[in-house]
């Protein structure tokens, strides 16, 4: 009995290249941010003239985002592991529930603009641009993705470069980045037209640093 216990244990661990997931979430996501930046004025109250032309690009960029979300959820799987017995329930509860409320926020904001592309696939673009409806859609996929999903990426990366400093998973230098880094998305989100690529740039970071020191073992 202990003996097929053991032998499950070992073929549930977790795989030592794992981390590629964090890499894969912070390609996709600036990839994803790229295409929306160049697609989509960051004005929300614009005219609303980019169904017209970029469409089908911004469809690309949010059917990239479940791929993102889930390389996401594997990352934050690949933190808990390396965490092991030294994971504190509290620190563990604000990172785990912080980076939920941010995949939730990403994937309602790509709810509600693939709902817009998919009406106005249906309908005179002129018509939706001018209805009361669109500017309520972009409004407030701007303020969920601009004042909520980034706070709570923005408390993802202070509990998580915490978890970091008293535990050592990671050199401290990545946790005082991620301080600084989530400063700024903490004041400054609002006015940075950048700030959804610091969060991929963060976990990028961490996740060659134990992707590295993984193989290395």
């Amino acid at each position: 009995m202990l003996e097929h216990a053991s032998v499950t244990h070992a073929h549930l661990k977790t795989p030592k290249a794992a981390a590629v997931a964090g890499i894969a979430f912070s390609l996709l996501m600036f990839t994803i941010f790229w295409l929306l930046r160049r697609s989509v004025p960051a004005d929300p109250l614009e005219s609303g003239a980019w169904l017209a032309t970029n469409a089908r690009t911004v469809a690309l960029a949010l059917n990239l985002i479940p791929f993102a979300g889930v390389a996401f959820l594997w990352f934050i799987g690949v933190l808990r592991d390396r965490l092991g017995h030294q994971e504190d329930h509290f620190f563990a509860t604000v990172f785990f529930g912080s980076a939920l409320l941010f995949l939730a926020m990403l994937f309602v904001a790509a709810a509600v603009i693939g709902a817009v592309i998919l009406v106005a696939a249906s309908a005179e673009p002129n018509e939706l641009i001018n209805s009361a409806t669109f500017r309520f859609a972009r409004a407030a996929t701007y303020i969920v993705m601009n004042v909520y999903a980034i706070k709570m990426a923005a408390v993802f990366m202070i509990s998580t470069s915490t978890v970091v400093i008293y535990t050592g998973i990671a050199p401290r230098w990545i946790a005082v980045l991620g301080y600084l880094l989530a400063l700024v998305l903490l004041a400054g989100s609002y006015y940075i037209s950048w700030s959804f690529a610091v969060l991929p740039l963060w976990v990028f970071l961490i996740s060659v640093y134990i992707l590295r020191d993984n193989l290395r073992r």
